[in-house]
């Protein structure tokens, strides 16, 4: 199942998507964490320290060799340098798979002991001035859609992502790779503003989205959340001891997190897998390849000097059974 964490900054997204990994890690799941936040701090959150975050591998800066891994045979792509982040895999192309080993996860992963088990994390590096002042952000990001296009994961297993703050996540089709988007709001009007975007973006690509409210004190502001986004609110999240050891560098034991925090956590993995039955490959792969023939038209074209809506198979659906290209 793909997953991502979205909201404002400050929200609390990265702090609940890494409790939500730690959950998934501590049943037993395989689960691939991606950091696709400007600001990264997944890694601290899930327990590595400052030097050890720093030594994470940046996927922002081996596309060349993800894109080269990813289009295999696939006759439709001539080269690493005709494939941007929204190209769409074809008969031939390299698919992932969660539990796999494979040349992108050997170079772009790192295992992440946690007290309940592992977890693959990956991130797209650190942003730097020039990233923010001269070029686009978001081609670092694109490593992680090129993931996400060509990852295919089952029941039971996960990709959590955190995403970019607020309504950045919609500069690409991304926000439409997932099976289910967390939106993690705070009980005030900034806290449900970006909810409102995403909400109205989402509308139209059946994109699953569900509301944890974060920050909550009482019932005043349970009430404003449900005023607010209504039945989209699944579950709130209040003050949290375990958290502030956490925060501080010493988390204790997992097992020892609140039992209303752990019960909320269950309630995003029932809500996630609950997507499962509905899943819909044909309707995820036209909109792979809506995006990407609208990231073609607008600069992709110019940009490589191909014709990239040719590198579209129309053949080809992504699903659970399809075959990989041979290594």
């Amino acid at each position: 199942m793909k997953i991502a964490f979205v909201g404002k900054g400050g929200s609390g997204k990265t702090t609940l998507s890494s409790l939500f990994i730690r959950h998934l890690a501590a049943t037993g799941s395989p689960v691939i964490a991606v950091d696709a936040d400007i600001n990264q701090h997944l890694g601290a959150a899930l327990g590595l320290d400052e030097e050890q975050a720093a030594e994470l591998p940046a996927m922002g800066g081996r596309l060349p060799l993800i894109k080269d891994y990813l289009r295999g045979t696939n006759p439709r792509i001539a080269g690493a340098d005709s494939m941007i982040k929204t190209t769409p895999p074809g008969a031939g192309s390299r698919l992932l798979r969660v539990c796999e080993d494979n040349l992108v996860y050997e170079t772009c992963a790192r295992a992440v002991e946690l007290d309940g088990g592992a977890v693959r994390l990956m991130v797209t590096g650190p942003f730097t001035e020039a990233d923010l002042g001269v070029a686009c952000y978001h081609s670092k990001t694109g490593a992680v859609e090129l993931l996400l296009n060509h990852l295919v994961d089952g029941r039971d297993e996960y990709a959590v992502v955190d995403m970019t703050a607020g309504s950045d996540s919609f500069a690409s089709g991304m926000f439409t790779r997932f099976d289910m988007t967390f939106l993690v709001a705070e009980p005030t009007r900034k806290g449900v503003s970006v909810y409102r975007q995403y909400k109205e973006y989402a509308r139209d690509f059946g994109v699953a989205l569900k509301v944890v409210g974060n920050k909550v004190q009482g019932q005043d502001d349970i009430d404003f959340l449900r005023d607010q986004v209504g039945d989209d609110l699944l579950v709130t999240v209040g003050h949290s001891d375990w958290v502030r050891s956490m925060e501080k560098g010493r988390p204790p034991r997992f097992a020892l997190l609140e039992e209303g925090n752990h019960l909320a956590l269950k309630t995003l993995q029932a809500a996630a897998d609950a997507t499962y039955e509905s899943r819909d490959w044909e309707r995820y792969t036209r909109q792979m390849v809506h995006f990407h023939l609208k990231n073609a038209q607008s600069w992709g074209n110019e940009r490589t000097g191909v014709d990239l809506a040719a590198q579209v198979d129309p053949d080809f659906v992504l699903r659970e059974c399809a075959a990989a290209a041979t290594a």
